[in-house]
């Protein structure tokens, strides 16, 4: 079994999957031939949305972290 991942579209009334090429030559898929389908929705990733937001600290936190590795360094 071969995986891929498509979007859905609206065709009509129904929602259409298509199969990639290279997907339906490995399988050995030809038109009018019968498959069967395993459906799961994906769900999103969120990793890295939030780029630039910094930690989840306090601002006094944060100066108290910064004065520590000044006082550290000199």
């Amino acid at each position: 079994m071969t995986e891929t991942i498509q979007y859905a579209r609206r065709v009509g009334g129904s929602l259409m999957v298509t199969i990639p090429k290279e997907v339906a030559e490995l399988e050995n898929i030809h038109s009018g031939e019968m498959v069967q389908l395993e459906i799961k929705k994906m769900k999103k990733d969120w990793f890295g949305a939030c780029k630039g937001i910094g930690g989840l600290l306090r601002k006094d936190e944060k100066l108290d972290i910064k004065w520590k590795k000044f006082e550290r360094n000199g």
